[in-house]
C-alpha cells in the first residue's frame, strides 16, 4: 500500500500544464486582445476558473518575478504580470477533452465554493475577503490534478463513494492513500504559494489542523458545506459533509450573521446557474 502511496503521489507531482476550461481560456484570450479592457475584468473571468487561477498566483509568486510579499488575489497579480504574461500563461495551459465531460459539476461547485467564502468574509469582518474567495475557487484543485495525472483511479474512487456512500475525499484516501486536500498542500508547497491558501486548501476537511490561519480554513469548510447544501455544481459525491461547529467560534459569527450569510447566497446562488458553460 506504501509502495502505491509513493507511486501515486510521484504521478501526481509529475505536473507540466493543467487542464483549463476552454470557455474561460477562449474569453480571456479575446479580452487580452482589447487594449483597453481593465484589469478587473479580466481578474472577474480568470476568477470563474480554479486552474487558470492557480497558473496566475503560481506565477506571480514564482522567484522570476522576486516580489517580496506573497501575491494572493487575481487583480493584484494581474496589475503585476501585465496582460501579455496573462496571454503566455493562457496560451502555454493545456485544454484536456476529459474537462468538457468531467469538470464542469466541478468547476460549478469551486466557483460557488469562492462565491460563498467572500460572501462568509465579508459577514465576519475579515479582511481582504477576495484572498478567502481564491481560497474557495482552489479548494478541490487537487480533484482535478488526481483526475488528469491518475485518470486510471477515478472509476475506482467514483464506484466506492457509491457503493459505500462516503465522502469523495475519504473514498480518494482509501484508493490513494491521500485526499484531494493532501495534493492541495503538495501543489501550494511546490508552488510556493502563501501559507494563508494553504491552510484553507489543505485543512477545510480538517480544521483542528489549521494552526496559522484557521479563520481561512474555517471559511472554506463552511463555504463548501453551503455551496453542497444549495446543491451548486457536482464535487464528486452527493453528500452534504458534515459542518463543524467550531467555524462560528472561530469567525465569531452569530446566528445573525450566519442567517444573512444564507439570505446572501440564496440571491447569489442564483447568478451562478445562469454562468454554467453549454
Amino acid at each position: 500500500m506504501e509502495d502505491l502511496r509513493l507511486e501515486a503521489k510521484k504521478k501526481v507531482l509529475a505536473i507540466k500544464d493543467l487542464p483549463t476550461l476552454p470557455q474561460v481560456l477562449e474569453e480571456v484570450s479575446k479580452l487580452v486582445e482589447d487594449p483597453n479592457v481593465s484589469t478587473e475584468k479580466i481578474a472577474q473571468v480568470i476568477s470563474k476558473d480554479q486552474v487558470l487561477s492557480a497558473k496566475v498566483l503560481k506565477m506571480v509568486n514564482s522567484p522570476i518575478y522576486g516580489f517580496p510579499r506573497r501575491i494572493s488575489t487575481i487583480q493584484h497579480a494581474l496589475v503585476l504580470l501585465g496582460f501579455n504574461v496573462i496571454k503566455g500563461i493562457i496560451i502555454s495551459t493545456s485544454v484536456f477533452d476529459i474537462m468538457n465531460t468531467s469538470m464542469v459539476g466541478l468547476w460549478e461547485h469551486s466557483l460557488g465554493c469562492a462565491l460563498a467564502s467572500s460572501v462568509i468574509a465579508k459577514k465576519a469582518n475579515l479582511k481582504d475577503p477576495e484572498e478567502y474567495s481564491v481560497a474557495g475557487l482552489l479548494h478541490d484543485l487537487g480533484k482535478v490534478i488526481a483526475l488528469v495525472q491518475l485518470p486510471e483511479l477515478k472509476t475506482e474512487v467514483e464506484e466506492l463513494v457509491k457503493k459505500e456512500d462516503i465522502p469523495y475525499y475519504l473514498a480518494e484516501k482509501k484508493v490513494m492513500g491521500f485526499g484531494h486536500d493532501r495534493i492541495n498542500a503538495w501543489l501550494v508547497d511546490y508552488w510556493n504559494l502563501p501559507l494563508r491558501l494553504k491552510e484553507g486548501l489543505a485543512w477545510h476537511h480538517q480544521l483542528g489542523m489549521a494552526k496559522h490561519y484557521p479563520e481561512v480554513a474555517a471559511v472554506v469548510h463552511l463555504a463548501d458545506f453551503l455551496t453542497r447544501v444549495f446543491e451548486i455544481g457536482f464535487a464528486g459525491d452527493d453528500q452534504v459533509s458534515k459542518l463543524d461547529g467550531r467555524v462560528f467560534k472561530i469567525l465569531k459569527l452569530s446566528l445573525s450573521k450566519f442567517e444573512e450569510i444564507l439570505d446572501e447566497l440564496c440571491d447569489e446562488f442564483i447568478e451562478i446557474s445562469d454562468l454554467r458553460p453549454d
